[in-house]
């Protein structure tokens, strides 16, 4: 089940039952204000939930209090190393401090929790397989689920030391295998919201297939309260693979495209359609059914399940719409009349 306790993180409640919230993070650098408020931008219209940034010098972590008067979403401060850039952070603004365990003093997250306190902040305990600490890992013998779950207890202990208990959970590694077993442990035994992802996920390919097994199988589990898909690509790619994989398992609503795999009786360029397709509905919010088929085979049966779809001919197509066919329309045609079509609908 998904997590109990909720941190709110600006206008988002991340856990308590609450939707799914989808995050992706900036790739400008924070202090060019210009750029990250056109990121940030595309990320709102791409429907964005949270927006991360990396907080590296002070002049980044100064830079938030700007962005923040132009931003409709939260922003969360990225924080490693450096515990005063977490309280600059604090005081520009920031809606929730991201800290990682293996790279701040003991003695320095107690300073930040108190500084959160104070503003009501929430702190994601960011674990990361990377960073585990030297002590943890003599321990453990090397990066396990278990080593990764032990980094986050101590934090959580660190800051509930300090009457802090607004905390969200991450445990990232680029193993996809061992990302899965962290989480099921770490949900095992605590409650608190867990921010799913997969890191150093890889480019775009990649990225979308590890974070679409890891994160998937988690929320299939009833894991997960927030997510961010990691890619080595755009920001706004992030965002809609996070969709397409909340999509594929019902926990979002939104255009479904079902598309023929092509084969040598395929008359028509389905590859293309497909494609355009997904661009441009990419963001569309109607739970519609759209079919591409490519001929007679299957493609009548799969188009009448759908909300609108064409079965394709000989350079032409047959047009769909909730189970009758409506009429013929020319190659050519078949993009614009689906788009048009499906605003009807």
């Amino acid at each position: 089940m998904p997590s109990k306790k909720s941190v709110r993180v600006g206008n988002v409640i991340i856990g308590g039952g609450n939707k799914i919230a989808v995050q992706s993070m900036l790739n400008t650098k924070t202090s060019d204000i210009s750029a990250s408020l056109l990121q940030i931008k595309q990320l709102e219209d791409a429907g964005c939930d949270i927006v991360r940034v990396a907080v590296p010098d002070e002049a980044a972590a100064k830079a938030i209090y700007r962005l923040k008067e132009h931003s409709r979403i939260p922003i969360v401060a990225d924080i490693h190393f450096s515990h005063r850039l977490a309280l600059l952070a604090a005081d520009a603004g920031a809606d929730k401090i991201r800290i990682n365990p293996g790279n701040l003093a003991h003695d320095k997250v107690s300073v930040v929790a108190n500084a959160c306190k104070a503003k009501n902040i929430p702190i994601r305990i960011g674990v990361n397989g990377g960073s585990v600490s030297k002590e943890i890992l003599s321990r453990f013998g090397k990066v396990t689920p278990e080593a990764l779950v032990e980094s986050a207890l101590e934090n959580i202990k660190l800051l509930n030391e300090c009457d802090f208990d607004d905390i969200c959970i991450s445990l990232k590694s680029s193993s996809v295998l061992l990302t899965v077993e962290a989480y099921r442990l770490m949900s095992s035994r605590f409650d608190y919201p867990l921010h799913l992802g997969v890191t150093e996920a890889g480019t775009e390919r990649m990225g979308i297939i590890k974070s679409a097994v890891g994160i998937g199988s988690l929320l299939l589990d009833g894991i997960g309260d927030t997510i961010r898909v990691s890619l080595t690509d755009s920001p706004v790619k992030e965002v809609y693979a996070a969709f397409d994989i909340l999509k594929s398992i019902g926990l979002k609503k939104g255009i479904e495209i079902v598309s023929c795999p092509t084969c040598g009786r395929t008359e028509i360029d389905i590859i293309s359609i497909a494609n355009e397709l997904n661009e441009k509905l990419a963001s569309f919010e109607k739970p519609l059914k759209v079919a591409v088929m490519g001929c007679a085979v299957n493609g009548p049966g799969e188009a009448r399940d759908a909300d609108i779809g064409i079965a394709g001919g000989k350079n032409e197509a047959l047009l769909f719409k909730k189970g009758e066919i409506i009429r013929k329309i020319n190659e050519n045609e078949i993009i614009p009349v689906l788009l048009d079509e499906i605003e009807k609908l």
